[in-house]
């Protein structure tokens, strides 16, 4: 009863804005009326609502996929491990943890591959993404045809942008747990946020594809954003340690596409001298996090277009940066 209580008054505290002046916020909304990838949006600073608007596509009610934000939901699972002694540490190797995940006849670097690794996509791999993503989903096992991949760089070495290591990443958090990823997700994410998490693609083992194909309501990407904000916290629960959260925002390699920084599942840049990190899906889905001025925004695009760096992503990045967090810097006074 409890339970059932607090989630009500959470999501009647998004669901209900507090809006500010509309002409503080003139600048994304003309954004999103010009730019026709761009769906909708939801800004809370200093925990109110200070902006919720759909311009086309899917009601604001409605899940929606996220896309690659996906990642950055497996990375906070990973926290969630670490946080219950469920995994000994970020450096723990995959031969120690999941043996049993490794087919016959890797290299034999492969069982040295880190948690961290595969949470910053070092693992050294070739990669699952772009032109490999398709043969990838078509295999019969999407874990042993990642890890069965050849080296293209040593393990820590450098980033290299892969679904199949989030999707390993999962399997991990499956094996050390005994829960599917989708179960891990409900109970660590979902009940202390006050939000669905809607059951998504399976690989043909039935494990649930980590880093790509969840789906969530633009309030429930801004709450997930919120917990990162707050250090971890969400309606007075402790839902990921700070510790976690905090060495999450650090950078850890660098994205040779988009040139931002990389932590533990978020991107991270700096825009008028503040710095924020970014969750980042396919087509323009987005939860950007800037503590420095309380901020949390979400965006969500039209996911079956591309969203490259030199094009609509980019928009969304100087929207960012050269708008939303000079106003919400001019709104901390």
């Amino acid at each position: 009863m409890k339970r059932r209580k607090f989630l009500a008054g959470g999501l009647a505290s998004l669901a209900t804005p507090m809006l500010a002046q509309p002409n503080v916020w003139a600048p994304v909304l003309d954004a999103g009326r010009a730019l026709d990838q761009f769906h909708a949006v939801m800004i809370r600073q200093s925990g109110q609502t200070m902006l919720r608007e759909r311009f086309r596509g899917p009601g604001l009610e409605r899940a929606v996929p996220i896309k690659s934000v996906s990642k950055t939901v497996v990375a906070a699972l990973t926290g969630a491990a670490l946080d219950r002694g469920e995994l000994p540490g970020i450096n723990a190797r995959l031969g120690d943890v999941a043996p049993g995940l490794i087919p016959r006849g890797a290299d034999p670097r492969v069982a040295g591959i880190t948690v961290e690794n595969l949470v910053t996509m070092q693992a050294g791999l070739e990669r699952t993404s772009g032109q490999n993503y398709g043969g990838w989903v078509n295999s019969s096992n999407w874990v042993a045809n990642a890890l069965g991949r050849p080296f293209v760089a040593e393990p820590g070495a450098r980033m290299l942008y892969s679904t199949g290591s989030f999707h390993i990443l999962g399997a991990v958090l499956s094996e050390v747990s005994g829960q599917s990823l989708l179960s891990l997700a409900r109970e660590r994410l979902g009940a202390p946020l006050g939000i669905d998490i809607p059951a998504w693609t399976r690989d043909p083992q039935g494990r649930y594809l980590g880093g790509n194909e969840m789906a969530l309501t633009l309030d429930a990407m801004v709450r997930f954003g919120e917990m990162y904000r707050l250090n971890g916290q969400f309606g007075g629960a402790q839902v990921l340690s700070s510790d976690w959260v905090a060495r999450s925002l650090q950078r850890r390699t660098q994205s040779l596409f988009s040139g931002l920084d990389y932590g533990y599942g978020w991107f991270l840049g700096t825009g008028a001298g503040v710095g924020y990190a970014l969750a980042r899906g396919y087509g323009g889905q987005i939860i950007c996090v800037a503590p420095q001025v309380a901020l949390t925004l979400a965006i969500t695009s039209d996911p079956l277009r591309p969203a490259r760096s030199g094009g609509y992503f980019g928009d969304l990045q100087r929207l960012i940066e050269q708008q939303v967090l000079p106003l919400a810097l001019a709104q901390m006074g």
